[in-house]
């Protein structure tokens, strides 16, 4: 079962308690003249735009590695793609969270990271020579996890360069190849140029409070990102917070499992600067916002109760093995440790801050926060 599917069952169990503390809540002294236009220009020009620019980039490298793969299959030109392919996934944790504007339009996200992939659907794919991504029931056959099958789950090196070479369908495996690095560049180029004409001036200057506006939809995507992608997809689902039993096969990275720890440890740290407006340079942020509305909880800054959580959070992962499947089968309780640390923060974000900032949740929710 993909992770995305968990989202619809999570209602029926129980995580960590969500409850609402009444002691935060910003200084009522205090206006909101915080400039929402400055903090969305910042957002735009020196975290988003950049985030995708760098990204466009490594999926182009990581495409022309597939076309030098394809032309000479060897185990030398394996480990080259698969190298590729371990940077553009850790560049597309820095952009998975602003599911905007085209990348809304596109399914973004989904299309480039639903996992665990259908390798059966892709092994159909290949043998038939007939696929369309654009089709939502393909969308478990796409992206960087059926990539992860293509490159690390044939079997050995060995037994992964004959599928290229000598296998009946060489040409087949090649094809599907291509037609993945293909997609996921040529999706990422559309929503790069969208952010680059006009999506960016009609972006900064919806300065509007309100579900419509540029903060609260900008919230509202990191928000989900941070409660659905990150915690649950890439900890809380596989460590089984959601089911009757652990489900290691749903990892990040499956095939290439020793780098679900990476993986996760950049998107956390993508999160923790966007909420301080560290991007290219540091601007205006959603922790500037709290402190110029003086957001207290129980006594302390709520900016600095969030940062502090991210930092918890942090450590606990150090804690946990590179590969998630040997973490979840050996010692699971440190898994879900682990989603417990994550939550914290989702309670401080999703409830305290939209709280304070005015913005309410845009999402249906599933997990009875």
């Amino acid at each position: 079962m993909k992770f995305w599917k968990f989202y619809l069952l999570a209602a029926l169990f129980v995580g960590v308690s969500c409850g609402t503390d009444d002691s935060t809540e910003p200084d009522t002294t205090t206006n909101d003249n915080f400039d929402r236009g400055a903090m969305l220009v910042h957002w735009a020009d020196n975290i988003i735009i950049p985030a995708y620019t760098s990204f466009e980039v490594q999926t182009s490298l990581f495409d022309e590695a597939v076309t030098q793969f394809n032309i000479s299959p060897s185990i030398n030109e394996l480990t080259l793609l698969r190298q590729r392919w371990i940077e553009a996934y850790k560049s597309f944790q820095k952009v998975s969270m602003f599911e905007i504007g085209k990348a809304e339009t596109l399914n973004y996200r989904n299309r480039l990271n639903v996992y665990p992939t259908n390798t059966q659907e892709i092994q159909g794919f290949i043998t038939e020579g007939i696929w369309n991504f654009e089709l939502p029931s393909t969308i478990d056959a796409q992206g960087f996890p059926a990539i992860d099958y293509m490159l690390n789950g044939l079997g050995t090196d060995e037994e992964i360069i004959v599928h290229y070479t000598t296998n009946s369908n060489a040409d087949g495996y090649k094809t599907y190849l291509k037609s993945l690095s293909q997609t996921i560049k040529n999706l990422t180029s559309q929503v790069l140029t969208d952010w680059n004409t006009s999506f960016r001036d009609t972006y900064v200057s919806n300065t509007s409070s309100s579900a419509s506006g540029a903060v609260d939809q900008t919230v509202n995507a990191y928000i989900f990102y941070y409660e659905k992608g990150l915690r649950a997809g890439k900890i809380g689902i596989p460590a089984g917070v959601f089911s009757s039993n652990p489900l290691p096969e749903n990892v990040e990275a499956l095939y290439k499992s020793d780098i679900s720890k990476l993986l996760l440890e950049e998107a956390l740290q993508a999160t923790r600067n966007f909420f301080n407006g560290n991007g290219t340079t540091t601007g205006p942020s959603l922790k500037a916002y709290l402190d110029a509305l003086n957001v207290v909880k129980n006594g302390s800054d709520l900016s600095t109760l969030i940062n502090n959580q991210f930092a918890t959070a942090s450590n606990q992962i150090e804690t946990l093995s590179n590969n998630f499947v040997e973490q979840i089968t050996q010692d699971n309780p440190q898994m879900t440790t682990t989603f417990d640390e994550l939550q914290r923060n989702v309670i401080l974000i999703k409830v305290d801050m939209l709280q304070a900032l005015s913005i309410n949740v845009n999402y249906v929710d599933a997990d009875g926060d």
